[in-house]
């Protein structure tokens, strides 16, 4: 199938659940796919804390239009996958040969660890085969001369789209300062204007790829001076999606979903996310499918719910790092049995497992949940515990954080010692996202010094940090302390230091 650059789009989560039961009562994802600054979903950009012997680094990822792609234009994955050889009986289940699953559960934690995805391939070989084998051993300006004298005499569009990407991953590797010096804001400038020429031409002949990609350059600011211009993004992605391209499709249904560029119609947004559903788009058949089961979109009424389910299942088998929600979606209805979709815990576990592989943040989640309490037929295993925690707080999940959290305060020796510095510093990172609980557990850090300086001042602080989002413990906490401060008893025992904190 083919890739496309991250989208660049927040998707907001639908109010109101169908009268019946409806496993979206549970957290289900908020995003069609991963947003550029966000969850579906999306990567953080905050600075990894690395599992002391039990992690490997993740390499880092932007999200910007042109920043890191792969000759075909899709990034690749920052979190660790889930892989490696099927387990041994008694350890964790076998993968069930008529069911949607990854190979099969791990044999250990460290096996897991072991994959890497695979490194963006960045050397233009498709451009280099028109300029010849001896271009890498020229310095970049002469190569880029060369490759401009070689576009210029061919009328292949595809050729000519290629050298655009190229040069707008140039006027990105141009910013090297912060801020960026003058010289480097002009040449990036330079770069992105002949990149928006050569795509405007390829665009007008009809180059789908071109059309796309020129317009999600519109839609971010990248070839307008940094100011969006959502009409004319709507505009490229209508013309490429009559030339049927499923990405362009998708982006198309969104601008009319959240009238992005053009009026909101909830007809013709239907219209673009079947076409680019029925076309093999795992974020279009995700969203489909939500709609359909939400009554989103008009799509009310039993037979719609039927028609979601099966779109579900189409966007777990299609499911990839950049779309990832689907299998974890459908495992949300598995794993409580909604109309077509039968109760089956194991299979939701499956589907959980493959949502997780692809750095699926609620699915690493939850799955970290399964394998610390044996939910979903899982058995208690703390080093698979540990890992779809890691997973789920490498990708800014707070609750993936706070797991951790309590994996470190006790510790689960070989995989992992209870270290309590760890576990404040993964504290405060789920603090500083704003999560209540990780806010009061902070202050409780800072009064009693676990892991860290003893600091009641700041201790404090993070305690009303807490209690104004009503956390109940922040709030008689800072009642002990105000009744401390008036002459009364101050305090928990200190047997009572780590118990009951999570």
């Amino acid at each position: 199938s083919e890739s496309y650059p991250q989208l660049q789009y927040h998707h907001h989560a639908l109010d109101g659940p169908p009268n019946r039961a409806d496993p979206y009562t549970m957290q289900s994802t908020r995003s069609a796919s991963p947003a550029s600054t966000s969850n579906s979903g999306g990567r953080s950009s905050f600075t990894e804390l690395q599992v002391p012997r039990t992690t490997l680094a993740r390499p880092n990822s932007a999200h910007t239009l042109g920043a890191d792609l792969d000759p075909r234009g899709r990034k690749h994955s920052s979190h660790l996958s889930v892989g490696g050889s099927p387990s041994p009986r008694g350890f964790a289940r076998n993968a069930s040969a008529t069911r949607l699953s990854t190979d099969a559960r791990p044999v250990s934690y460290i096996d897991q660890l072991s994959y890497m995805p695979p490194a963006p391939n960045l050397d233009n070989s498709f451009l280099r085969a028109a300029v010849g084998s001896n271009a890498s051993l020229l310095d970049s300006k002469r190569t880029l001369e060369m490759y401009r004298a070689n576009v210029k005499k061919t009328n292949d569009p595809k050729v000519q789209h290629e050298f655009a990407k190229m040069l707008v991953q140039m006027a990105k590797d141009q910013l090297r300062h912060i801020p960026p010096t003058d010289a480097e804001r002009r040449a990036r400038q330079d770069l992105l204007k002949e990149a928006k020429e050569i795509l405007t031409r390829a665009a007008s002949r009809g180059h789908d790829e071109s059309q796309y990609y020129l317009g999600d350059g519109f839609f971010t600011g990248l070839f307008n001076k940094d100011k969006e211009d959502w009409t004319k993004a709507y505009e490229l992605f209508q013309s490429a999606t009559k030339q049927g391209h499923k990405e362009a499709a998708f982006r198309a249904a969104l601008c009319t979903e959240f009238g992005w560029g053009t009026s909101i119609d909830y007809a013709k947004a239907r219209e673009f996310f079947r076409a680019s559903a029925s076309w093999g788009h795992p974020g279009a058949a995700t969203r489909f499918g939500k709609a359909c089961i939400t009554g989103d979109l008009g799509l009310i009424g039993r037979q719609f719910q039927r028609e979601g389910i099966r779109w579900l299942g189409i966007a777990a088998r299609k499911a990839d790092e950049q779309y990832n929600a689907g299998p974890y979606e459908l495992g949300l209805l598995h794993e409580v049995g909604y109309g077509d979709a039968f109760y089956d815990e194991e299979y939701a576990a499956q589907l959980y497992t493959e949502s997780a592989k692809f750095g699926h943040p609620e699915a690493n989640l939850r799955m970290g949940r399964a394998y610390e309490l044996g939910q979903l037929n899982c058995p208690k295993d703390a080093a698979l515990s540990i890992h779809y925690y890691n997973g789920a707080a490498q990708a800014g999940n707070a609750e993936g954080m706070m797991g951790l959290v309590a994996w470190y305060l006790v510790g689960a020796p070989p995989t992992l010692e209870a270290n309590d510095m760890e576990a404040y510093e993964w504290a405060k990172r789920a603090a500083e996202r704003g999560f209540a609980k990780a806010q009061y557990l902070v202050g409780y850090f800072l009064e009693r010094g676990i892991g860290c300086r003893s600091d009641p001042l700041e201790a404090n602080v993070w305690y009303v940090k807490a209690a104004d989002q009503g956390q109940e413990q922040a709030i008689e906490r800072l009642k002990l302390i105000r009744e401390a401060a008036a002459g009364g008893a101050h305090g928990l025992p200190e047997t009572e230091k780590k118990k009951g904190l999570l």
